[in-house]
Formats: structure tokens, sequence, C-alpha cells
């Protein structure tokens, strides 16, 4: 443990699936104000990913790779390791949504999310870890969901993944926490992005909604998401494995 800041990142390599937006990024930008030696954004649109390693700094640099394309996932493996060295920790952020009511979705659109969510995370999980499990150290950090812990209407696709992320936490930790590797995972409440005020600002009554359920009154801010993981990343959690963290002002328990 660095005992001068258990805190500190000095020395990590972190690996942040889509990384070029939103949370990713802005766990990214806490990850290198906590001093990561770097950070590897992924994601599958590179002048997005330039443009924000580029407005990060020269410890942020990215890998093109859609990870829903699970035969690829060991060549995409490797193409890190060779450019960018072996990551320590993993950050499982890319996400897809389909809304829309259960009954009317195809099985090809559940997949679509599935695959992002469950599949490719597992894969990239797979690909890395064992480097992971032979220097018996590395922190794998799930981004999951209240979509899981709470009934919400028309993203059943997103809430069933979610729920087997969470599932994949308590799995994984049970195979990797004797070899000196933890799994946790964060779940965010409404968020603060463009998106989001769009929505709000097209249905009030969402926005109403949402502020009514969250007892902090307000979103959150993606950086809020990634103080979390900082902290989860670093050895000041070094006997938290298993864990799900709410950053969600409440909402997961609010009324």
């Amino acid at each position: 443990m660095k005992e001068d800041d258990p805190y500190s990142l000095a020395g990590e390599t972190a690996m942040i699936t889509g990384g070029g937006t939103g949370i990713g990024l802005g766990i990214a930008k806490c990850m290198l104000q906590a001093g990561a030696e770097k950070v590897i954004l992924v994601g599958r649109r590179e002048e997005v990913l330039a443009k924000a390693a580029a407005d990060l700094d020269d410890r942020a640099c990215y890998a093109v790779q859609d990870i829903a394309q699970i035969a690829e996932i060991t060549d995409f493996r490797d193409r890190v390791v060779d450019e960018h060295g072996v990551p320590t920790c993993i950050v499982h952020n890319a996400g897809v949504n389909v809304r829309k009511p259960s009954v009317e979705m195809s099985d090809a659109e559940f997949m679509s999310v599935f695959d992002v969510h469950v599949r490719g995370s597992l894969a990239l999980t797979r690909a890395f870890v064992p480097a992971m499990l032979e220097r018996r150290s590395g922190s794998i950090i799930l981004i999951g969901s209240m979509a899981a812990l709470m009934g919400l209407p028309n993203v059943c696709a997103y809430s069933i993944a979610k729920s087997a992320m969470h599932g994949m936490v308590y799995s994984l930790t049970s195979e990797y926490a004797p070899h000196g590797v933890r799994v946790n995972a964060i779940l965010p409440g409404w968020i603060e992005s463009k998106m989001a005020l769009d929505a709000f600002e097209a249905d009030p009554e969402r926005r109403n909604k949402v502020f009514g359920r969250t007892p902090m009154d307000r979103l959150g801010k993606a950086e809020e998401v990634g103080h979390a993981a900082v902290f989860l990343a670093s050895p000041a959690a070094s006997f938290v494995t298993g864990a799900l963290l709410t950053v969600d002002g409440g909402a997961s328990i609010g009324f």
C-alpha cells in the first residue's frame, strides 16, 4: 500500500471501455488526477477517442475496438499490450440500450444489449485477467445500474444485462479474490449529460419523477462516479471486493 497516500493510482494503467464520453471520460479524468501512469480509452469511434485523449494529457491514449465483437478480443488484447502495456485496472463502462416495451423487442435487439454489457465484458476480462492473476494484483470495475435494483419500464434488455453484470461481480470475486484480484461494481444514478438534459426538456414529467425519486434532489456528475472508481481501484480499497457501490444520490432507496 502507498502509505503516504492510499488513494493514489501512481504506477497504475487503467483501461476504460466507453471511455471517450460521459461517465467513462469522467472516470478517466479522475484517475489521471489521482496519478495514474496511463489511461487507455476504448471505444468504437476513433474521432471521439482521439479528441478525448487529446483533451486530457499525455498520459491518456486510446484503442479502437467494439467489445461486442467477441472473436476480435484476443487480437485486441495483444494490440493493447504491445502498444500500451498491461492494464492493472479494467473499467467495464461501455453500454448500449434499446428503449421499447418488452413485447416489441426482437431477439436480435435483446442480444445487441447483452453482447456489450455481458458477453463483451466477460470476454475482455477473460483476455486480460490472466496477467493480473499471475501478478496477484489488479482491479476490475463494472459499471452497473439502478435498473437492476428497481423496475423501470421499457428497458428490459438493459435491466437484465445489468443484473447479469452484478452476478458477474459475485462469481468472479469468488474466483479471483484468492489470487489478489478484486472485482467490484459502481451503480450510478441519474447522471448529468446532454442526453439526459435534452430528455428532461422534452419530457418535464420524467424530470419531475427522477428528481422526486432522488433524495439529494439533483443529478449526479460523471466525476462523482469517477471518484468512486478511483477509490475502488486504489490501495484504499485493498480489502473491498464483491461490492456493489451505489452512486445515486439515494435514488435506489428514495421515495
